[in-house]
Parts: structure tokens; C-alpha cells; sequence
């Protein structure tokens, strides 16, 4: 799959937490071009299990991306990991070392790859500097929020100070999604204030039975669609 496209085309809309296949169709039946799959993970549970990861990231249809969430850290365990289920995009969610991210890229050398960004209270030096240690071995960063209650670094329904994810995306050399706390409501407003490449949204588009609410979800394209046509008035 060539996704060497992005970011020269449109911004990316990422709606993660795929749980079946209705979903998953429902999803790209309403324009949805980057699906993300949350597994092997530290502290939630997978919405579904591997198998049928790799059933829906065979039956994609072209131009929607899978895009693999995990927190797995060693590159040989990635790759084996992505060629079991198919997959030939992945978000690093945990911490990594450069060795084994370089690595992995070296194993992988048409690998996507996007490096989480974890927005903690006073960690927003460290994340400067992780992107200037890294950015040569990935395609893109994303910004995520930490709750501190849980333990959990996504996921969360938590914003975090998008000032912070505006200072990374004015030093990354590469293209920044912003995460963390999304809904319909505030997309708009965090697309005006970080001009992020991308958005993703997991919990903020969900209903109370954590089906995806595809009301909230069309409104949410909609919202980051209209905010990132702003930048081209």
C-alpha cells in the first residue's frame, strides 16, 4: 500500500477503535479513509480480537488505510505482528528506544509509521527533543493525552494543552495528527488551534454502548473538514 501521498493530499481523519465489520463498513460507507486498530495494548482491552483485525485490514477497500495501534517495543516483534495481520501501517503508542525504532525501519523500510507523542503536566521539552532524536526513522507523530488515573495514554476522552501540540507541530519536520479528547464539538476549534496534519478520534465519536455513534461521526468529518478549508480561504 503507497500512502506516500499524504500529506500532500487531503488532511487525515482517523476514527480509531474499529469493532466488527458493520462498524468497519459503516465507517468507509461515510468517507472514513484512515481506520485505526487498537491491539496488544498495556492497559485497555483490544475492541476485538486479532483474527478479525486481519480479516477487516484484508477486506479494505483501495484508499482506506489500516492503521495498526499497539504498544509493542521491540522491532522484531512489530514486524512479525504487522505480517500476521496484514498491515503495512502502524502507531507506535508506547515508549520506544531510537535503536529499536531504527530498526524497525530498517526491517521495514515501506513501513508507515506514526510515533505517539504522550502530552503529560511537564513533559512538553521532552517531546520536542523526542521529535528532533527521532523524526529521521518515522512518517508522522501524533499527540495524545495521559490520565494519570489510569495509566493510559489514549484513548482517555482527556484533552491536554494544545499548546503544546502547537509548539510540536511548528518544530516537527514531519507532519503532527492531533489526539486526545476530540469530539464534533471541539474538532473545529483544536484544527484553529494546533494546525495539525490530521485528527483522530476514538471515544468522542462513540455512544454509550461503544459502537461508534455514525451521527458523531459524520459530524465530526464534517467539523475538521470545514476547519481545515479555513487554511485555504
Amino acid at each position: 500500500m503507497n500512502v506516500s501521498f499524504w500529506p500532500d493530499g487531503p488532511p487525515l481523519i482517523q476514527i480509531a477503535g474499529v469493532i466488527d465489520r458493520a462498524e468497519c463498513d459503516a465507517l468507509t460507507a461515510a468517507g472514513v479513509t484512515w481506520l485505526g486498530f487498537p491491539l496488544r495494548l498495556d492497559v485497555h482491552t483490544p475492541d476485538l480480537s486479532e483474527a478479525d483485525a486481519a480479516a477487516l485490514l484484508a477486506a479494505l477497500p483501495a484508499g482506506v488505510h489500516g492503521v495498526v495501534i499497539t504498544y509493542l517495543d521491540q522491532a522484531d516483534a512489530i514486524v512479525a505482528f504487522l505480517r500476521s495481520l496484514g498491515a503495512r501501517c502502524v502507531q507506535l503508542h508506547g515508549p520506544i528506544t531510537l535503536g529499536e525504532l531504527r530498526r524497525l525501519r530498517e526491517l521495514e523500510p515501506k513501513l508507515f509509521i506514526i510515533k505517539s507523542l504522550v502530552v503529560r503536566a511537564d513533559n512538553a521539552t521532552d517531546l520536542q527533543n523526542q521529535v528532533q532524536e527521532t523524526a529521521a526513522w518515522v512518517d508522522a507523530f501524533i499527540t495524545d493525552t495521559f490520565d494519570a488515573s489510569s495509566g493510559a495514554s489514549g484513548a482517555t476522552g482527556l484533552t491536554h494543552d494544545w499548546r503544546v501540540s502547537r509548539a510540536l507541530t511548528e518544530v516537527s519536520p514531519k507532519p503532527v495528527i492531533l489526539a486526545g479528547g476530540l469530539n464534533p464539538d471541539n474538532v473545529a476549534a483544536a484544527i484553529a488551534a494546533v494546525r495539525p496534519a490530521g485528527v483522530d478520534v476514538h471515544t468522542g465519536v462513540e455512544a454509550p454502548d461503544g459502537r461508534k455513534d455514525m451521527a458523531k461521526v459524520q459530524a465530526f468529518i464534517a467539523a475538521a473538514r470545514a476547519a481545515y478549508a479555513q487554511f485555504d480561504e
